[in-house]
């Protein structure tokens, strides 16, 4: 996985774990459910990488 892409990946991921904490602290629905859409979309950018990865070697 490209240095760069695993740092988004990652950066994403903690950012949703972040931002769905702060909403269920809060009581607030629709940024736990922003959180999670995040960490989805960082789990994805991470998965495509480790595809990527796999056809390369």
């Amino acid at each position: 996985m490209s240095g760069t892409e695993k740092t988004k990946a990652h950066a994403e991921q903690a950012k949703g774990k972040a931002k769905a904490a702060l909403g269920r602290m809060t009581g607030n629905e629709r940024m736990t459910a922003e959180g999670h859409a995040d960490q989805a979309k960082g789990n994805t950018r991470q998965a495509k990488e480790d595809i990527k990865d796999t056809f390369r070697h």
